[in-house]
């Protein structure tokens, strides 16, 4: 059973930028799509990127376009999201997820959190102006 360990979390001020790290525990899947999620308090989930592992495709909230990378390292079974040009709004407990998975079904991922079935534990972001 995938285990999945999130960290890089921490603070920092508006502007700057910070690396996340999730540390799967195995793979079973051939094809698989993970992502990054995120909750601020008093809000709901919310999709912020997806990469799936059969062509590494990636897909990105708007909100974090141009400022968040996804990407993931086979050999190491870890997924990264480097998040630059942080923004207050980005304040947020930010969790990893993976779910075996036809491209298709991960190009529309980020509105689809229930349907992974792996998750983090989380991290928490805190971006102050």
């Amino acid at each position: 059973q995938e285990q999945l360990v999130e960290s890089g979390g921490g603070s920092v001020q508006t502007g700057g930028s910070l690396r996340l790290s999730c540390g799967a525990s195995r793979y079973t899947y051939r094809t698989y799509c993970m992502g990054w999620f995120r909750q601020a308090a008093g809000k709901e989930r919310e999709g912020v990127a997806t990469i799936y592992s059969g062509d590494g495709s990636t897909y990105y909230a708007d909100s974090v376009k141009g400022r968040f990378t996804i990407s993931q390292d086979n050999a190491k079974n870890t997924l990264y999201l480097q998040m630059n040009s942080l923004k207050p709004e980005d304040t947020a407990k930010y969790y990893c997820a993976a779910q075996s998975s036809t491209g298709s079904w991960c190009r529309f991922a980020l509105n689809r959190g229930r349907d992974f079935g792996y998750w983090g534990q989380g991290t928490q972001v805190t971006v102050s102006s």
